[in-house]
């Protein structure tokens, strides 16, 4: 029982740690973030986070794969929640929505969303991590999708691009909201405002992509 209650306890501590670091960070930026700060929030003594991470750098690494993580968990699944029968389209249109809950759902802790911002703006070692854990496995099931309704004679570079178009218009949302806000303070990001924003991406994503396909076509002939 001693032994179970003390891996209880320090598993708690290092959520505790986790969920105060990614308050830190996001506010302060990693280099300014202090090792100091993040035990005061979690409750923590200061040698916390060297028995469980080592130190601040790969504790901040842990944050970030935390927070995507737990971001993919709760809105993606592999197959997009789709069946086997499920058209490109309707595919293209399940991870546009997947990815806009994942940036703006109001149910997510909100320095998840500003964390990610500070590390695009101010990128760390941290993001090599990142994108080879959790970045590309989703950019190539992206870009699968696109090359299918390009067609398969699509050149790789007009799928990346592409795809890259599709998720520049989700993260438009997430960088230029307070922007948006005072453009239009009627944009919400509720569920069902969500929804409407996937609709929205996914018809203009496919009007260009379906220009693209006929083009494509003629010169093949």
């Amino acid at each position: 029982m001693d032994t179970m209650r003390t891996d209880r306890t320090m598993t708690e501590t290092r959520q505790r740690l986790l969920e105060a670091a990614g308050e830190v960070f996001a506010e302060r930026g990693f280099r300014a973030a202090t090792v100091r700060e993040i035990c005061h929030r979690a409750k923590a003594n200061l040698a916390a986070i060297n028995y469980h991470f080592g130190d601040k750098e790969r504790l901040y690494t842990a944050v970030l794969q935390y927070t995507l993580r737990y971001a993919r968990q709760k809105y993606f699944h592999p197959t997009l929640g789709l069946g086997a029968e499920a058209t490109a389209e309707e595919r293209l249109r399940a991870f546009i929505h997947s990815f806009l809950l994942r940036l703006l759902d109001e149910g997510l802790p909100a320095w998840h969303g500003k964390l990610m911002v500070r590390e695009m703006a101010e990128p760390t070692q941290a993001l090599d991590v990142l994108v080879e854990e959790v970045i590309r496995p989703d950019a190539e099931l992206l870009m699968s999708i696109v090359h299918e309704l390009l067609g398969r004679d699509a050149d790789s570079r007009r799928v990346l691009r592409c795809a890259e178009s599709i998720v520049g218009q989700c993260l438009f949302y997430e960088h230029c909201r307070p922007v948006i806000m005072r453009l239009d303070p009627d944009q919400t990001f509720t569920p069902q405002a969500l929804e409407q924003l996937a609709d929205h991406i996914t018809r203009f994503s496919l009007a260009a992509l379906r220009q693209f396909a006929q083009e494509q076509q003629g010169e093949v002939r």
